[in-house]
């Protein structure tokens, strides 16, 4: 009944559980890794990512799959996991160098009609 076109999950805990039809591919969030990893980690990824020895993490923008979890992928972007790092100092690392200009550019694309999905895949038209 309100008309939404698009709903953003940032800073939303995963899984959703079930979306509604109207909502199918109007659902975009972020993750603070390169998904596939971590992705089903407990706790945060940016420690799982320290933990393991990475030397490389970042972020993706994705449109929710039917079960309220990450689906296509619209977009990734890499951050450097540097020698002193914190799972704090990384995550805001991650916030700034990714998170915030991912998000933005992901749902300007949406509003612009340039995302299409094809099976798993996201196809940004030119």
């Amino acid at each position: 009944d309100m008309d939404i076109d698009l709903v953003i999950l940032a800073g939303y805990e995963l899984p959703l559980g079930v979306i509604s039809a109207q909502f199918r591919k109007r659902i975009i969030g972020i993750y603070p890794s390169l998904i596939p990893a971590f992705e089903d980690c407990e706790g945060r990824p940016e420690q799982a990512a320290l933990e393991r020895g990475c030397t490389l993490t970042g972020a993706t923008v994705y449109f929710a799959d039917i079960d309220g979890r990450i689906g296509p992928i619209i977009a990734q972007k890499a951050v450097n996991i540097l020698p002193d790092d914190t799972p704090d100092t990384l995550h805001k690392r991650i916030l700034e160098e990714a998170e915030w200009k991912l998000l933005p550019r992901a749902v300007a694309l949406f509003c612009q009609n340039k995302l299409e999905i094809h099976g798993d895949r996201v196809v940004i038209k030119a």
